[in-house]
């Protein structure tokens, strides 16, 4: 999931950065192409809005982090949660003298799933 996360503020960075590029490709556009701005659109009105959207995916970016945080101490919390209960199982399992049924391949699967998960923390 931290993987995911990372890809998604990489994105919002691209973004911010592809916005920045436009803005300047637009503003030496209009200077060489519109230097009276006798065009039909009005440029300014084009520049405003293109810093409106930069604004708002700055907003976006912004209200983005915390839930980033929030969502990595999350996940540490469900997988040491996981861990402590599994250990707890087996102890259970060791105590009452319990015959361990071998894991389903489901089973098997959630198990390195779930380790592969918690090596990424």
């Amino acid at each position: 999931m931290e993987e995911e996360v990372d890809k998604l503020e990489l994105m919002f960075q691209k973004a911010d950065s592809d916005l920045d590029y436009i803005q300047y490709r637009v503003e030496y556009e209009i200077k060489t192409n519109y230097p009276d701005s006798a065009g039909e659109k009005n440029p300014v009105t084009l520049l405003k809005e293109l810093s409106a959207i930069k604004s708002r995916y700055q907003t976006l970016h912004a209200r983005f982090k915390p839930i980033a945080v929030e969502q990595k101490e999350t996940k540490s919390r469900i997988c040491a949660t996981l861990n402590k209960t599994v250990t707890m199982i087996q102890e259970l399992q060791k105590h009452t003298d319990l015959e361990l049924s071998p894991l389903t391949e489901e089973e098997k699967t959630a198990a390195q799933q779930l380790k592969s998960h918690m090596s990424d923390l």
